[in-house]
């Protein structure tokens, strides 16, 4: 059976999770599902990133320990599986003795690699990471708008600088494929400014004495990077080496890691040079995303723009919330949140379009009393055949590349011939094609079905059963 590894990042837990982590969780949810519905043998993986320093900054600001922190915080990330309806196989946490195992042993497998020298430099906290100068926007950190602290102590480093040309070929021949190839180039570029060494390691003092021990420095907590890039590996069992880590990595050629585009300096580079370093074997693809942005500006917890997925599930449901972050936003470019875009869509395409075209189709069958055997069976309309195999060739081909938007188009591109199909043969009227227009109709809508599994896997099942039944209820409701 074909194997495929499928993860996503790991998010700090210093506050509760956003519909940016929510939009990431949904679109790898996606491929899990469609992996499972192909026969694939599928792992799929998330978890939270518990070692960091903000997470200490946050629970002194909330005025208790840091352990009570991330439980709190942690819970509320798994609990997105429920609400969100996301089928993943493991949920891994970075303060886990699993993880701070695996940690521990891939510092040692990279000893080789690791030095330790005096340091001076200008670190965000929020990154976790030190910038050049140069790299800075008016003296602010790029991605989080805050001044860097300089910070001076020493520190063990990592020899990245030893891996430039072999990470620049991998990238460049796709031993790594970088989906979309305008972030391959981003990290191309990158390489060719010269790799330098990096910092893996801070003061047990600076870091509050929360994290993870260097193998023989109880001085030093290793860098939350260095920490929690390996939990790709942890949750398979890397830190005893066991069958499922042989299995779905060492031995496994369809490992994909879906990420933000903030963070793939980390994946695409530092990552690689690790697993170089430690003679492991290396991901396959990596796919890289956009940001889910409010009101223009990028969703963050540190700008304070944030919206709680919680609240929108509660509000409108689960399937709703995922068709409009797969249907809304572009999947590798940045796309816009706001509540009179969501309501618009939910009305167009879910409330008026499938949920009215499921109800007409099913009140139409339970009143001409068509059998439901003729689900079974291919429609005798040719027109029909042909557009349905070709949606679910376009849709495919869609998945594979990750438009997940696009996919989602051409399903509600069989919707429209479907709802245009009906009024030109009037099912309602007394004719000769009047049950064999129905059947036809309850063919499409299994197709439909299916199609929508991985996307909406609640509405896929109720309208199976809909179909079974011949019990219309709304999928719907307009708001």
């Amino acid at each position: 059976m074909k194997k495929f590894y499928l993860s996503t990042a790991i998010p700090y837990v210093n506050s509760a999770p956003h519909c940016g982590f929510a939009l990431e969780l949904i679109q790898s949810d996606v491929l899990a599902r469609e992996h499972r519905l192909l026969g694939e043998n599928t792992f799929f993986l998330t978890g939270t990133d518990e070692n960091s320093l903000k997470n200490v900054q946050a629970a002194e600001k909330e005025g208790i320990n840091v352990k009570e922190l991330v439980d709190k915080n942690a819970k509320k990330f798994y609990e997105l599986k429920k609400f969100l309806n996301l089928s993943f196989d493991d949920f891994i946490r970075t303060t886990e003795k699993r993880h701070i195992k695996g940690a521990q042993k891939l510092w040692q497998d990279c000893q080789k690699d690791i030095y330790k020298k005096k340091y001076r430099g200008l670190y965000c906290v929020g990154c976790e990471e030190f910038y050049k100068e140069s790299e800075l926007e008016n003296g602010f950190c790029p991605e989080h708008k805050t001044k860097p602290e300089l910070i001076e102590e020493e520190n063990y480093f990592f020899r990245l600088s030893k891996y430039q040309e072999k990470l620049k070929k991998i990238i460049e021949k796709e031993k790594i494929k970088i989906i979309p190839a305008t972030r391959k180039n981003e990290v191309l570029s990158f390489i060719n400014q010269g790799l330098e060494d990096i910092c893996i390691s801070r003061l047990a003092k600076r870091a509050r004495g929360w994290g993870i021990d260097v193998p023989g420095d109880k001085s030093q907590k290793i860098w939350v990077w260095f920490d929690a890039l390996p939990n790709y590996i942890n949750a398979l069992g890397y830190g005893k080496d066991s069958q499922k880590f042989q299995k779905f990595w060492q031995e496994n050629q369809n490992k994909l890691h879906i990420i933000g585009k903030g963070i793939l300096r980390f994946h695409a580079i530092y990552w690689p040079a690790m697993l170089l370093s430690a003679k492991l074997v290396l991901p396959n693809i990596i796919f890289v995303h956009g940001y889910l942005t409010s009101g223009g500006q990028k969703m963050s917890k540190s700008l304070g723009n944030v919206i709680d997925p919680f609240v929108l599930v509660k509000k409108y449901g689960t399937d709703a919330v995922r068709y409009f972050f797969l249907r809304e936003i572009p999947p590798s470019e940045d796309g816009d949140f706001t509540f009179e875009k969501f309501e618009t869509r939910y009305n167009s395409d879910l409330a008026n379009g499938l949920g009215n075209l499921v109800a007409r189709v099913v009140t139409l069958a339970t009143k001409l009393k068509v059998k439901s055997e003729k689900l079974k069976v291919t429609v005798k309309n040719p027109k029909l055949n042909k557009i349905i195999d070709n949606t679910w060739k376009n849709y495919q081909k869609a998945l594979e590349e990750f438009k997940f938007n696009e996919a989602l188009i051409s399903i509600w591109e069989l919707i429209s011939f479907c709802d245009r199909y009906i009024e030109k043969e009037r099912p309602w009227q007394e004719s000769k094609r009047q049950k064999e227009t129905i059947a036809n109709l309850l063919f499409a809508l299994t197709n439909i079905a299916d199609m929508l599994q991985p996307f909406l896997p609640e509405t896929s099942k109720k309208i199976i059963k809909q179909l079974k039944t011949k019990e219309s209820k709304p999928l719907f409701p307009r708001i």
